[in-house]
C-alpha cells in the first residue's frame, strides 16, 4: 500500500471489514474504538479525503470490503446510488441515457448515472462516481425492472417502455427527439415492446406534449384505431399546435387530431 495510514484509520477499516459493514454512520465508532465525537469525525474525514472510503451523505460513508493496492477505492455506480437513497430514505429509478444504453437504444456509455428520485436534485459525487439526480413527484416513479448486481445491490431501472416514453417526454434533457422516434419504431418492429404498453405508459407518465407526439408516431406506424382512441381520450382541449420536431422551424402540415405540426415533412 502506497498510502500510510495512522492507527485510528487502520482501526476504522479493520472494524468495518471484520464486521462486514458496507456502510458506516457517524456515532457507531465511538464506543468500540473509544473515540470521542471530534476524533471520530476527523478520522472519517481523513479516510474520505485519502480516497479510502467514500462519503455518501452527512455522517454516512461507504467502506470497501478490502482496501485495494495503492490505498485508493471508489464504489461502483449502483452501490453508491443504493447507499445514498438508503441514507435519504428515497425511492428512485435509473433513467435516461443509462436506461437507453442498457436496452440497446444507444451504444454510448454515459459518464454519469441519471436517476429519477423523490428526495434530491443536482449533481452529486460519491468517490469517483457522479450521480445526476432528477427530483420528481412520487407519482412519476414506476414502471421499472430490477436486477441484482454482483455486489448484492438491487438495481432499479425504468422499464423498456417507460424509457422510450421518457425519451419523448424529457426530450430536452435526454436529447430524445428525433432519435427516440426511431427507437420506438425499431422496438415495435422487433416486438420488444407493444403499442399497448406504450399507450399505457404514455397516459400514466407523459404530459400533453408526449401524448400528442406519441399519437402521431403510433398513427404513422399503423397502430390499431382502438389504441389511438384510448390515447386521444387523454388529451385536454387546446388550440395551439406543437411541433413534431421541437428544435426545427414550426412549419408544415398540422395534424388536427393530435394538434401537431408535422415539420419533418416538406
Amino acid at each position: 500500500m502506497k498510502s500510510k495510514i495512522g492507527r485510528q484509520e487502520a482501526q476504522v477499516l479493520a472494524y468495518a471489514q471484520m464486521r462486514k459493514r458496507r456502510v458506516i454512520r457517524a456515532g457507531e465508532l465511538r464506543e468500540p474504538l473509544e473515540l470521542n465525537a471530534q476524533q471520530e469525525r476527523k478520522v472519517l474525514s481523513r479516510l474520505s479525503k485519502a480516497g479510502m472510503i467514500a462519503r455518501v451523505w452527512r455522517g454516512v460513508y461507504l467502506v470497501p470490503p478490502r482496501l485495494p493496492l495503492g490505498g485508493k477505492w471508489s464504489p461502483g455506480e449502483l452501490l453508491a446510488l443504493d447507499a445514498l437513497m438508503e441514507a435519504l430514505r428515497g425511492k428512485f429509478q435509473v433513467c435516461g441515457p443509462n436506461a437507453f444504453n442498457r436496452y440497446g437504444f444507444d451504444d454510448q456509455v454515459p459518464n454519469r448515472l441519471y436517476v429519477c428520485n423523490n428526495r434530491s436534485f443536482g449533481e452529486r459525487r460519491i468517490g469517483g462516481v457522479t450521480l445526476m439526480l432528477i427530483q420528481v413527484a412520487d407519482k412519476r416513479l414506476g414502471d421499472t425492472e430490477t436486477f441484482q448486481t454482483p455486489e448484492g445491490v438491487t438495481a432499479v431501472y425504468a422499464s423498456r417502455a417507460r424509457s422510450l416514453v421518457d425519451a419523448v417526454y424529457d426530450w430536452s434533457r435526454f436529447n430524445g427527439i428525433p432519435r427516440g422516434y426511431e427507437w420506438i419504431r425499431r422496438e415495435l418492429k422487433a416486438k420488444r415492446v407493444s403499442a399497448a404498453e406504450l399507450v399505457r405508459c404514455t397516459l400514466r407518465y407523459g404530459d400533453t406534449g408526449t401524448i400528442r407526439r406519441m399519437g402521431v408516431l403510433l398513427e404513422r406506424e399503423g397502430v390499431e384505431e382502438k389504441l389511438l382512441r384510448k390515447l386521444a381520450r387523454g388529451l385536454p382541449r387546446t388550440s395551439s399546435p406543437i411541433p413534431w420536431l421541437p428544435r426545427a422551424a414550426k412549419r408544415g402540415t398540422i395534424n388536427r387530431r393530435w394538434g401537431v405540426v408535422e415539420n419533418d415533412r416538406k
